[in-house]
């Protein structure tokens, strides 16, 4: 109220450290922790040194209750960030923890703003690479977590989250769920990712078109970006991407490395 501005005032002052490395250290996906669902008696669990990643985060504020459901004579609580605020800070906080360079995250993170206004396909690709070629080697060597999608889902996810735009993730169909979809600036974009080694090549962008991902949005009148993200658990990084893009509705490969 002194200053008269909106700042991540309580993120500033009510984050540990010791938490923002305990979801690193269980190698927990940034984008699971919205729409996590725990149990009654998890939340009211005390014991600092077995405590749940869902009980912490309840527990310190980062998450809250967003419904309760019943299943099997048993309470079960959904819950969501409680605002834009700690969804925001959490994920840039995890991704200081995760490039170790704040100034380079920053750069990153304007320059996706514009990339997505611009419905920049390339210049995605170029950004996103450049931000997996950063992530230093010793992080790397704490776990095996680029063999898995889920690893490279979470870092688009901590990414996007932080900007602020509308991000859904496992985005439910009548045909399937979409990894990931995201509104920016009149746009929309239907993410699949992959890891080459495990699904082949072609495999994201497949799933995409035969799963029709694109129908939900249609209605929204807007354009609908199909982009398909493939990478490499040996160079954990981006190796290949395709994208659809609603001007031409063809397949455009913009990147292919071998």
């Amino acid at each position: 109220m002194r200053h008269r501005t909106f700042q991540p005032w309580w993120f500033e002052t009510g984050t540990p450290t010791f938490l923002v490395e305990m979801l690193v250290d269980r190698a927990v996906p940034s984008s699971d922790l919205d729409g996590r669902v725990a149990s009654e008696r998890l939340l009211s669990s005390f014991d600092v040194g077995q405590i749940s990643t869902e009980a912490l985060l309840f527990q310190t504020g980062h998450l809250t209750l967003a419904g309760e459901v019943w299943r099997g004579g048993k309470r079960f609580y959904q819950l969501e960030y409680p605002n834009l605020e700690v969804r925001q800070s959490l994920n840039e906080s995890l991704l200081d923890h995760l490039v170790g360079d704040a100034s380079r995250q920053e750069a990153h993170s304007f320059s996706l703003s514009q990339l997505l206004e611009d419905a920049d396909i390339a210049g995605l690709e170029r950004r996103f690479h450049a931000l997996f070629a950063g992530i230093p080697y010793q992080w790397h060597s704490r776990n095996d977590l680029a063999r898995y999608e889920a690893y490279y889902a979470s870092v688009f996810y901590s990414y996007l989250a932080g900007l602020g735009v509308e991000v859904t993730v496992e985005d439910s169909t009548s045909r399937g769920r979409l990894d990931m979809a995201v509104r920016s600036e009149g746009h929309v974009y239907l993410f699949e990712f992959k890891v080459l080694e495990q699904a082949g090549r072609g495999a994201a962008m497949a799933q995409l078109k035969e799963r029709g991902y694109a129908d939900k949005y249609r209605h929204l009148e807007k354009p609908v970006h199909l982009v398909a993200f493939e990478f490499s658990a040996g160079e954990r990084n981006v190796a290949r991407l395709e994208a659809e893009l609603p001007e031409t509705s063809q397949f455009s490969l913009l990147k292919t490395i071998s």
